[in-house]
């Protein structure tokens, strides 16, 4: 297939700043690109702490890092004169080198305005109500029925005569030899082992960024408590949800481990590809999980896996049977976290159980 609007060797722009999961799952856009446009030249705007992810990824050229979260918070607090130097720092960044076409694919009031601040000849966003982001754009792709975030973020390429539904699925993080190397390493001394199919190593984030999309630490360790002792149970997030993989691991029978803010993004990538399954909810992890090859068992109440989850093989979905499911709302409407606590104990015993079985029998 040829894009006769992509010019042959055209320098493009990506935009997309954050958040870990929508960036990781953005990386299929730069591949699909490359795909179809292989001497094409992309380079990516990205801000920490998700930049770390994209480190090596052999479809991206080159990398801009532009923190967003002082921008953030001077804009939180009115500091107009902070905003207006933060801009002109990321304008310089961005001017260092020349676009054809920018592809906003956040499209936020500021990934447009940043977008715009790009110089490049042509911006494009993607159908999205959000913040008057297409005042920004010289072009927005036409809305199309399929809600998934993936192809969504591949209309993009449609003003460059690209037809969406033809794309191929699949996330990418790169790791060094090295990184792979401190993963087999650290778990051994740890006292913990990987790529031994009569020790499965699960992988547990409990918590998500979203208060009302996990269940609480006592439903976690209900599912956890009967699976047999053979089974590596290794519990991994940032710092703050030490004291909920707290509250699990006490009530756990089994010896477990928790890493909770002890690893950066890119060492938990590096644990991810030595691990046999991993058990969360719809959360960076999961993705991050796609993008190195690792199964998942993800829990869905307040978003939908046809709408985030991921499009390769190997991961299985527990939805909740709760009517009111996939609000998408961060906070539950009716204070009552209905739809997470729909989703039994041993329902997800039991899943864990068949993944881990047929993750034994793949190994």
């Amino acid at each position: 297939m040829y894009l006769p609007a992509l010019s042959s060797g055209a320098h493009i722009l990506i935009v997309r700043l954050s958040a870990i999961g929508d960036v990781v799952q953005s990386t299929t856009l730069a591949k699909n690109i490359k795909r179809l446009r292989p001497d094409c030249h992309i380079t990516w705007l990205v801000s920490p702490p998700a930049a770390q992810l994209l480190e090596e990824n052999p479809y991206i050229d080159r990398l801009l890092v532009w923190d967003r979260h002082p921008f953030d918070e001077a804009s939180a607090h009115g500091r107009i004169f902070s905003m207006l130097s933060l801009l002109r720092e990321a304008r310089a960044l961005l001017h260092q080198y020349d676009y054809d076409i920018a592809l906003d694919i956040q499209c936020l009031f500021l990934t447009g305005l940043l977008t715009r601040l790009s110089g490049a000849k042509r911006c494009i966003g993607i159908h999205e109500r959000h913040e008057g982001n297409h005042f920004f754009m010289t072009t927005v792709a036409p809305a199309i029925d399929d809600p998934h975030k993936v192809r969504r973020y591949m209309t993009a390429l449609l003003p460059l005569d690209f037809d969406w539904r033809d794309f191929r699925p699949g996330t990418t993080i790169t790791l060094r030899e090295e990184e792979q190397q401190w993963a087999r390493d650290f778990l051994q001394e740890q006292g913990l082992s990987s790529g031994d199919a009569s020790r499965p190593l699960l992988l547990v984030a409990l918590r998500t960024t979203w208060e009302d999309k996990h269940p609480a630490p006592e439903v976690f360790a209900e599912a956890l408590a009967p699976l047999e002792e053979r089974v590596q149970i290794v519990f991994i997030g940032a710092k703050d949800d030490s004291p909920a993989i707290e509250t699990c691991r006490k009530l756990l029978p089994q010896k477990t481990y928790s890493l909770a803010g002890k690893l950066t993004l890119r060492e938990l990538a590096a644990l991810m590809g030595e691990a046999t399954l991993l058990l969360c909810c719809d959360s960076g992890p999961l993705y991050i999980a796609e993008a190195v090859g690792l199964p998942t068992l993800s829990l869905w109440g307040p978003t939908h896996p046809t709408i985030y989850g991921p499009l390769t093989a190997g991961h299985h979905f527990l939805l909740t049977t709760n009517a009111c499911a996939a609000c998408c709302k961060t906070k539950c409407r009716l204070g009552t976290n209905a739809c997470m606590k729909a989703i039994e104990p041993q329902r997800i015993t039991e899943a864990l159980g068949e993944c881990l079985q047929t993750a034994a029998h793949e190994s």
